[in-house]
């Protein structure tokens, strides 16, 4: 058997790979798994907000089976952290620690002979009035609506508007849109 050129076998490239050619498909990849990555995460968070969706929904339903209205003087409002508070120790030892440190809208009110903390709803706090006495819709110890029971309701002075947002709302004016509010 004739001996064969071994040398014709081998390309001639071999064993040298291009910098360019390697960094290409480095390149490549690192897009290619940072996209994965970025799209599991995405999948992942959807899931989550239609869970949190779903259970929010069912405490919202629960809140509605369970409201009452009650006749009560607030004595007092701010936002503070939950373990200060003055709420039951059965109520605290229930939230979640992440929320042991978060400020919540607090009602000091009283209710019958009975002075109590409450929790208020964040859409309505701003508009509970001090030391009046109001119609309050509470579903245990949240306040779900208040309304005004003797004396008018307080109207808040509106803010005054900023140099750019009077400028954005002109330029809305001169253009023909809506404003925002």
């Amino acid at each position: 058997m004739p001996k064969e050129n071994t040398q014709n076998l081998i390309p001639a490239y071999c064993g040298t790979l291009r910098w360019e050619d390697s960094f290409v498909k480095t390149y490549q990849i690192v897009i290619l798994i940072v996209l994965l990555v970025l799209i599991a995460i995405v999948v992942l968070l959807y899931f989550l907000g239609k869970k949190a969706q779903k259970k929010q929904a069912e405490q919202q339903e629960m809140l509605e089976q369970n409201k009452q209205s009650l006749s009560m003087l607030i004595i007092d409002k701010k936002r503070m952290k939950i373990k200060d508070s003055g709420l039951p120790q059965m109520v605290i030892d229930q939230t979640p620690k992440l929320m042991r440190n978060s400020k919540m809208p607090i009602i000091k009110a009283k209710v019958g002979p009975q002075i109590m903390s409450l929790i208020c709803d964040e859409k309505i706090f701003d508009n509970v009035p001090v030391k009046k006495e109001v119609k309050a819709v509470v579903s245990g110890i949240y306040v779900l609506d208040v309304r005004g029971l003797h004396g008018k309701a307080e109207k808040k002075p509106e803010k005054k508007k900023g140099f750019f947002k009077k400028l954005w709302e002109s330029a809305q004016e001169k253009a023909g849109a809506k404003p925002l509010k």
